[in-house]
């Protein structure tokens, strides 16, 4: 069954938590729709993972609007959000909105997210009066690190849970239908999930949220030098494939691949292609 806006809505009322991955292609969006998976974001992170990039600022719509369209071929029943890149929603309202429908028309999104609370309420409520909806994205917001001052957790002081409190209002109020909060403590994240009526979705925000994204190559280790704290290893894809990408080298240089398993054969007349090869 597709999910949607409605589910997520059903899913809190219910205390189903949501799952939500991050995917940037197609046959990885087909494995993840097959898991059950019920959200899949194509996020700016995207810019790091895929592309090489240090932070999510490089990244460009025509980026995200490239990866979405691969994603959204791929997902069958996952509700797929397309992420607003940095300065694409930032501007001014009627950016924000071109820039929304463009990934719904072009990426094929079914969502769009963008970062920011009471700063960026009347994108929100533009965006969806032109009838996309809008998941938010307070606490850790990475395309906000150089005024973070990198990558902290946010959140930890009073004043700043109270201003995320705010912040969740706020978007609600505007009419996002659900929010991402990112590397908050817990207890906030607790307060903030009982004083809103839209799903909270936590990364790095414990175990009191709606429900939980990740970034598909952590929770796959396919980065063995990045290990943030609040990501567990559920199975270790980058050993698999290092070890698959060694073996292949060395069959191939020994030999032993391609065997006459992996080789075509055909009914020819030798002395024929001989003569023929002569001529």
């Amino acid at each position: 069954m597709k999910n949607t806006v409605d589910t997520f809505r059903r899913q809190k009322e219910q205390g189903d938590i949501i799952t939500m991955l991050t995917c940037y292609d197609y046959s990885t969006a087909k494995l993840m729709d097959e898991s059950g998976v019920n959200s899949l974001l194509v996020g700016d992170s995207l810019g790091m993972v895929m592309l090489g990039y240090p932070d999510t600022l490089s990244v460009t719509m025509e980026d995200i609007i490239h990866h979405t369209r691969a994603v959204s071929r791929g997902a069958e029943n996952a509700l797929v959000i397309g992420d607003m890149p940095f300065m694409s929603y930032q501007v001014s309202v009627a950016q924000a909105v071109e820039n929304a429908g463009r990934l719904i028309k072009e990426g094929g999104a079914q969502a769009v997210k963008l970062e920011g609370g009471v700063t960026v309420t009347e994108q929100i409520r533009a965006i969806v009066r032109a009838s996309v909806p809008v998941v938010a994205h307070i606490g850790l917001t990475p395309q906000s690190v150089n005024a973070f001052g990198g990558f902290k957790v946010q959140g930890k002081s009073t004043e700043a849970a109270r201003s995320l409190i705010e912040d969740a209002l706020a978007i609600e109020e505007a009419g996002a239908f659900a929010v991402v909060l990112e590397a908050i403590p817990s207890s906030v994240a607790k307060l903030i999930t009982e004083a809103v009526s839209i799903p909270t979705i936590g990364i790095g925000a414990g175990r009191h949220c709606d429900g939980q994204v990740l970034v598909y190559q952590d929770m796959l280790n396919l980065f063995g030098n990045l290990k943030p704290k609040f990501v567990k290893i559920f199975g270790d894809a980058g050993a698999v494939m290092r070890d698959a990408f060694a073996s292949y080298i060395e069959e191939t240089k020994s030999g032993a691949f391609p065997a006459d398993a992996h080789s075509f054969t055909a009914d020819i007349d030798a002395d024929a292609l001989a003569a023929i090869m002569k001529d």
